[in-house]
């Protein structure tokens, strides 16, 4: 650690366990760290040796409390950036920023990276192509949204990663019901008027993952997910995503629009996940592709990972090179490959599963995580790829495969 308290320092803030090659990557750039995280998760394997101080936020977790203790540290130490390395944390991020005065997204901007509805109505603004949407506040609201748009639809909490909280509604008297369930809740933000419906899409779901540096994309990586994320987290089976190929029309579509979105959302640097999905109904002359989600994160479920099989770049690590840049030392992109990477994950039965009797030579990582089975996979050509997961799909079923209820939310967590 270092015994400096006068060098700049990057505060980074974790509800959940992660980001420990940033914090390492930080360090190995000369930024001092400092990490705030919730006390039940001080005892976990933080890169304590890259950290300049941990301190844990005492009770439930709230602004305030981020606030207070992000003050304390500046007391005695210079904040230059402030990092949320969890999608739970990234308007808190930006309050502190706020407070401290630090460089960076603004709450505004950091609610559209956060907050669904908050994106869903910015998309609206700038005309990106993206399902029709109602906040569930005002009920001739909601009932003229559910006239005009044939079922089912998605119930979705404003806040929240991955599918959690996420519910297919097929009639009027579900929404009615759910709304009913949903403000009987003690928690107010677990209430209707935090959560919006919208206009199920059917079709392939595809993430981009970038770095923006100066407000410039330096970086992307397209890839499809085999089954959308919702199936799976909603009806069980292996995850399944994979590096689409680079001279592709998919590609090339996918990569301006996600343009036209991080330059309208106005995110100066760092990293962003954005999920598009290509309309199972789309027509000449039509979107192929609507806008779904954006979070200023690293994607989850080692995306990192998979993303670095198939170009060289670790995100967690290039992410923390350009928030450590300085005038005298900028941001400069490694040089990268074009390659292919897939991977294939599931829940298990075994608590420890046994991959060793999957020997291809393509494979650069098995996923150690209790209960759950992952292999990454990196290929020279993408019929390989493709040949390889399908492979593993049908062997995970066989072999490991299980299947438990999707989480509702991530306060049990918390």
């Amino acid at each position: 650690m270092s015994d400096s308290t006068s060098a700049p320092t990057i505060l980074c803030i974790a509800s959940f366990f992660k980001g420990n090659e940033f914090i390492r990557g930080a360090r190995r750039q000369g930024a001092g760290v400092v990490l705030l995280t919730r006390e039940k998760l001080l005892d976990r394997e933080w890169a304590r040796e890259s950290l300049d101080e941990l301190l844990a936020i005492p009770g439930k977790t709230s602004v305030s409390a981020y606030l207070m203790a992000a003050t304390h540290v500046a007391r005695t130490r210079q904040i230059s950036r402030v990092v949320a390395l969890e999608e739970y944390d990234i308007v808190t991020a930006a309050h502190i920023r706020e407070h401290l005065c630090v460089p960076g997204m603004g709450a505004t901007t950091a609610r559209c990276f956060q907050d669904k509805l908050a994106m869903r109505a910015k998309g609206r603004s700038l005309r990106l192509p993206q399902p029709d949407f109602v906040q569930l506040v005002n009920y001739e609201a909601i009932d003229q949204f559910m006239k005009r748009n044939s079922p089912p639809w998605m119930l979705k909490p404003r806040i929240g990663a991955s599918s959690m909280g996420m519910r297919k509604l097929h009639d009027p008297e579900q929404v009615w019901s759910a709304i009913r369930e949903l403000d009987a809740r003690a928690e107010m933000h677990e209430r209707s008027d935090f959560h919006l419906l919208e206009k199920y899409e059917p079709g392939n779901v595809y993430h981009v993952d970038s770095l923006i540096v100066e407000g410039k994309i330096v970086f992307t990586n397209v890839a499809q997910y085999g089954a959308p994320p919702f199936d799976v987290a909603h009806g069980g089976g292996v995850t399944t995503s994979g590096t689409v190929p680079y001279t592709s029309k998919t590609r090339k579509d996918l990569l301006a629009l996600n343009a036209k979105l991080l330059i309208g959302f106005g995110i100066d640097r760092g990293v962003t996940h954005a999920e598009f999905i290509e309309r199972a109904e789309s027509k000449p002359n039509k979107d192929r592709f609507y806008f779904l989600e954006v979070a200023a994160r690293v994607g989850g479920a080692f995306t990192a990972e998979t993303i670095e099989a198939a170009t060289g770049i670790n995100v967690w690590r290039e992410w923390a090179s350009i928030e450590s840049a300085t005038d005298e030392r900028p941001y400069r992109l490694p040089k990268t490959r074009k390659e292919f990477g897939g991977i294939a994950m599931s829940l298990a039965r075994q608590e420890q599963p046994d991959t060793s009797t999957y020997d291809d030579a393509e494979i650069v990582l098995r996923v150690s995580k209790p209960n759950h089975v992952g292999l990454i996979v990196r290929c020279k050509r993408h019929k390989r790829m493709l040949e390889l997961l399908d492979q593993y799909i049908a062997r995970f079923n066989h072999d490991f495969t299980a299947a438990l209820p999707a989480e509702e939310r991530a306060e049990q967590h918390l």
